[in-house]
């Protein structure tokens, strides 16, 4: 079995006994230095990243083929890319860009196997007179019409 394979099987196995993570990317280097991303329906503990590291460790033999493992959680910088993630960020607020280059930042309201409300909150000016009014708006997008949607900081 070639050896990007077999990394891969072996993570596949560990991520079968603890259904509540998942993968995000697994990446291999032409050095073959392997970073394997993950995330959890709960979260990411560094605990978590131990055993998946030691699931891959501890069944390679280091001698046959030398290689680096890194196993890390998704942090805030990596940009929610399935459904599985969405539903974990639901109530949060999302910044996301649309694959026409446009953003939309709103609360991540509902969400389906083909789209994601978004609750929108913002001040527009008034029709008559002068000052602003309160709008609250909800709008759906489609997967497909998301090129990156990354969980909002806020301090």
């Amino acid at each position: 079995m070639e050896f990007r394979d077999r990394i891969a099987g072996l993570l596949g196995e560990f991520l079968q006994e603890r259904e509540d993570l998942f993968l995000i990317d697994l990446k291999f280097s032409a050095a073959d230095d392997i970073t394997v991303i993950l995330d959890g329906d709960n979260g990411v503990s560094l605990q978590d990243c131990l055993d998946a590291s030691r699931a891959v460790e501890f069944n390679m033999d280091r001698e046959e083929h030398d290689f680096s493992l890194q196993v890390m959680s998704a942090g805030l910088s990596e940009p929610l890319n399935s459904e599985r993630q969405f539903r974990k960020n639901m109530g949060r607020e999302l910044d996301i860009l649309l694959n026409d280059n446009t953003k939309v930042e709103g609360e991540l309201a509902k969400m389906d196997e083909n789209s994601i409300t978004l609750v929108l909150r913002y001040r527009k000016p008034k029709e008559v007179g002068k000052g602003k009014v309160d709008v609250v708006e909800e709008r759906e997008i489609p997967y497909t019409d998301i090129k990156k949607a990354l969980v909002a900081v806020k301090f």
